[in-house]
């Protein structure tokens, strides 16, 4: 075995992932989208977005969001609402489960967790709708935990930059969530899930990517094998 080689590629790697995590950070500060549910770090209503969100354009979920934010402020009082109220308000977004496992949520977490939002990742996937993606955002972003995140944009992001390939199914890819975990930062992970997921829908885009500009192009390997 050939430890020097080995050493060399590891220091490689690491240093390639150090310029990724850099380049993307300097470009969030310009760059990164302003939506009201960034702008807090209150649990439930975090869970309130992560649950709109879900398979939806974010610009689709704004308006949306705060008109339903000014009627449920609380855990509470969505609790107590008719769920046709709910469905209502929701039935823009399409997927019409949502309504009813957001609805299904508050009931438990009033009898359960006594108006709560749970603050572990373990708890919170026991929630109706709440799967690994959406309990760990809501853990880095309500409760600033050092939680990485998988979803299209950021999968497509690791896959072309580092040159991998994820499963099928990239949000239950064992090997995109070992690469999250290595890439994302000690502190302030909510920001860095925040700087990815805008940097994959503003440029690193599924159909027709904006390589002409991007700040990662010097070392990207989709870039590079392109050319």
């Amino acid at each position: 075995m050939n430890l020097d080689f080995d050493v060399n590629k590891i220091q490689k790697i690491n240093q390639k992932i150090k310029w990724f995590r850099r380049e993307l950070l300097t470009w969030g500060e310009k760059h990164r989208r302003k939506f009201p549910w960034r702008n807090t770090t209150d649990a439930y209503a975090i869970l309130v977005a992560e649950f709109m969100l879900q398979k939806t354009n974010a610009s689709l979920v704004a308006p949306l969001y705060k008109k339903f934010m000014e009627q449920y402020p609380t855990v509470e009082a969505l609790a107590k609402a008719e769920f046709i109220d709910i469905k209502n308000i929701l039935q823009p977004l399409g997927l019409s489960f949502r309504a009813e496992r957001l609805y299904k949520t508050a009931k438990i977490l009033i009898e359960e967790y006594q108006a709560e939002i749970p603050d572990t990742e373990a708890e919170l996937v026991k929630l109706p709708g709440v799967g690994k993606y959406t309990a760990r955002s809501i853990c880095a972003n309500a409760f600033g935990q050092s939680k990485a995140v998988i979803d299209t944009n950021v999968a497509r992001i690791f896959e072309r930059f580092f040159g991998i390939e994820g499963g099928r199914v990239k949000s239950r890819c064992p090997i995109l969530w070992r690469k999250a975990e290595e890439i994302a930062p000690e502190n302030n992970v909510g920001i860095w899930n925040l700087t990815l997921f805008d940097f994959g829908a503003g440029v690193c885009t599924a159909k027709n990517p904006g390589c002409g500009d991007c700040v990662l192009r010097e070392r990207c390997d989709y870039i590079n094998r392109e050319n």
